[in-house]
């Protein structure tokens, strides 16, 4: 039957255990379907804008550490607040757009996001500081499920390459936020972070042109091509269940892992290699350049060869790499941030539209809980490696971090979903 988001499911199917291996549907040169390439262009703009404005807090903590003289403990915290507000709302708000679509939400999200970029312009103690966390933190929540949901439903079938154009305008932003508060906010202070309420003006401008095209397609009641559709019996609801968990467990590992460098990797470069605060800025920039480039590359190879092998690869082929990051110099360094960003960062996509093929009909569901729980995982994580670094210096974080890739041998207990 049709759920109300017009997905295939069965009745009450999920009882009922397919072994290994549950058919999902065609792709695009399948259905005939074709993407909606200037919804999408929308998207990774405005996600860009938005994780723009998100990368600009911890862009700026050696500026906030100096100016309020906070420790590594209080500087986690700031990240553990912003996290934490995204991945608790995320997964609520989620689960009720499922059942009430409401596109102009989008719009709102970035509205919050831009009360905290003002706050934080102005904010003269540490509990203003956190406020303006959890308001982008809260703009995060409610942008980016309704935002994986119009990126599926203008995918015209091609999931992964929908979810990568997506979510590279993300990885994007989130790159050019250190660049930009190095030549902005640095030299120019606390204040000068009110100038980018006009990068979040423009996201809202973008957003509700999204929101005007998405309920266009709500109206018409259409039943897109871009919807999965199942042929064959799921898996049962304890196989489901599990297979949700393993994914998150990588989820885990691939943000725990991204937390030591969002968040503390400039202070590693100082810390060891003695550079300055522009020039570690530009450092994190490339290693968040390479991390949207692994983006925008997990999603169509997914299409091709399956979520799984892109899943298995992208997370424990970065193994390597982070065992040798710890005892690099100053350009090797450098040099091994390259792979490990793009390496990593190829699985989210996929991980993303595996969950979506397990759940169909749970769009919503499905960004939230995944999104919020990397937000929360990465806040976790900065607070947690906080205290490791104030107990056991900075070096310690990444000779820590280097050995969580491992976790993804778990994606071996994955079952094969044959399109």
């Amino acid at each position: 039957m049709l759920d109300t988001n017009g997905q295939a499911v069965a009745d009450e199917g999920l009882g009922a255990d397919a072994g290994a291996t549950v058919a999902v549907a065609p792709p695009a040169a399948v259905t005939g379907a074709t993407p909606a390439f200037v919804v999408l262009a929308g998207l990774s703009l405005s996600h860009l804008l938005n994780d723009l404005i998100q990368s600009l807090l911890p862009a700026i903590y050696p500026l906030l550490k100096a100016q309020f003289r906070l420790a590594f403990g209080q500087i986690g915290l700031i990240t553990f607040v912003f996290q934490l507000t995204a991945s608790v709302l995320q997964p609520i708000v989620g689960l009720y757009t499922d059942r009430k679509p409401l596109p102009f939400s989008l719009a709102f999200g970035m509205g919050s996001s831009l009360l905290g970029l003002l706050l934080l312009s102005v904010a003269w103690d540490y509990g203003l500081l956190l406020l303006a966390a959890g308001l982008v933190g809260f703009g995060s929540a409610v942008f980016h499920p309704e935002a994986t949901r119009v990126a599926r439903l203008a995918s015209g079938g091609r999931y992964g390459l929908a979810q990568s154009v997506f979510q590279v305008g993300g990885n994007a932003g989130t790159a050019l936020g250190p660049l930009l508060a190095a030549f902005v906010v640095v030299p120019h202070g606390q204040g000068s972070v009110a100038w980018f309420s006009l990068v979040a003006l423009a996201g809202i401008g973008v957003l509700a042109l999204v929101g005007r095209w998405y309920a266009g397609r709500l109206r018409a009641k259409l039943r897109p091509a871009s919807r999965a559709v199942a042929r064959a019996a799921p898996l049962s609801r304890r196989r489901i269940g599990v297979t949700i968990a393993i994914l998150l467990t990588l989820i885990f590992s691939k943000y725990f892992y991204l937390a030591s460098f969002s968040s503390y990797y400039t202070f590693y470069l100082i810390h060891r290699f003695g550079v300055s605060v522009p020039q570690s800025q530009i450092y994190l920039f490339v290693f968040l350049g390479a991390v949207a480039a692994g983006t925008i590359l997990g999603g169509p190879i997914g299409d091709r060869i399956g979520r799984k092998p892109v899943i298995w690869g992208s997370i424990l082929g970065v193994l390597p790499f982070t065992l040798a990051l710890p005892h690099a110099d100053l350009t090797w360094t450098v040099v091994l941030t390259v792979p490990i960003g793009m390496i990593l960062a190829s699985a989210m996509p996929a991980i993303l539209v595996y969950a979506q093929e397990l759940l169909p009909g749970r769009i919503g569901l499905v960004g939230g809980l995944f999104f919020g729980f990397a937000f929360g995982m990465g806040g976790l994580g900065a607070a947690i490696l906080g205290e490791v670094a104030d107990h056991a210096g900075i070096t310690a974080v990444y000779a820590l971090c280097a050995y969580l890739p491992l976790i993804g041998l778990s994606a071996a207990f994955l079952p094969r979903l044959a399109r």
